[in-house]
């Protein structure tokens, strides 16, 4: 008879704790995206940070328990790419807001650790950087209005591509001009089709191969476009704090001192009450929710304010 082999559940458990699966690094560049979301950095600093972690993750075999501490390096080494220097938070805050649960010397060897895998070449030709390229193309070609195509809606749709796993397989230029091609055929434009027909050519991109990614890219927005998903910019941050904290929050709610009342002799200085009103709107309920927004529902992209960590140092 056939032979049947049973793994005792203590060695299965181990292989789980030791074993990364795709969900565990998609529900990652999605914590990635709130956070970029949180710090206002740009579509760029996602994109390459995402470029990152999928690059490094190719080249080593990493344990799920790691993956939280190597996300926000890689966030990290993209901001400093991208971003402004003064911009980019410290480690402590990025540890902070984040809750990777490491500590600032845990980051600087993580960060050691890419960097030399990588050979420090932290820069990369995304399909970002496509969309861009192609996006320009298009609106120097075409006699139609400039905003019919949408670049924040198109880098939306890019970065709920690079919430899947399958995308990182994807060559840049297709998965570029596969977001394009389905942003065009929604509109019905024959101009603009033709425009991005001449650009599959000249960058040798085969129907094959657009059509096999079109396919997947079409799922997943259709996907991303439900009610029933949980876009990652539409989530809150969650702080999870010890029963202590929570207690000592509680009693300073509580012993609040009650704002002055107003006098009815005409006293009242306009003035103060917006500035309250402006620290007031800088509190943690603003920190932790995004304006509700009619574009966000669906294009899945968000408004970028001024990063709010920067208002609480500020402020405090």
């Amino acid at each position: 008879g056939s032979l049947e082999v049973h793994i005792p559940k203590p060695l299965q458990h181990r292989a789980n704790e030791n074993t990364l699966c795709p969900r565990q690094r998609n529900a990652k560049v999605e914590d990635l995206w709130s956070l970029t979301n949180f710090f206002g950095f740009a579509t760029e600093t996602f994109v390459l940070a995402v470029n990152i972690l999928d690059r490094f993750l190719a080249l080593m075999k990493v344990k799920p328990k790691h993956l939280s501490c190597i996300g926000v390096c890689c966030m990290q080494l993209a901001a400093r790419v991208v971003e402004e220097e003064c911009n980019i938070p410290s480690a402590h805050e990025i540890i902070r807001i984040s809750q990777c649960k490491c500590t600032v010397s845990d980051l600087k060897r993580m960060e050691k650790i890419i960097s030399e895998k990588l050979h420090f070449e932290f820069k990369a030709t995304t399909a970002l950087t496509f969309l861009h390229l192609y996006h320009t193309i298009v609106l120097c070609h075409t006699s139609e209005r400039k905003e019919v195509l949408n670049l924040d809606k198109l880098e939306a749709q890019l970065k709920a591509c690079n919430c899947r796993l399958v995308f990182s397989k994807a060559k840049p230029s297709v998965l570029a001009l596969c977001l394009l091609t389905l942003e065009v055929q929604a509109l019905k434009s024959v101009e603009l089709l033709e425009i991005l027909l001449r650009v599959q050519k000249h960058s040798k991109i085969s129907d094959s191969d657009l059509l096999y990614w079109r396919e997947l890219v079409s799922k997943c927005l259709a996907d991303y476009s439900s009610p029933e998903c949980c876009k990652p910019d539409h989530k809150k941050l969650v702080w999870i704090v010890s029963r202590r904290t929570a207690q000592n929050l509680q009693n300073s709610y509580y012993s609040v001192p009650e704002l002055p009342t107003i006098p009815e002799g005409g006293c009242f200085n306009g003035s103060e009450s917006e500035d309250s009103c402006e620290d007031m709107s800088s509190g943690e309920e603003s920190l932790s929710s995004s304006p509700p927004s009619d574009l966000e529902g669906t294009f899945f992209f968000e408004l970028k304010p001024k990063p709010k960590w920067q208002t609480l140092s500020c402020h405090s």
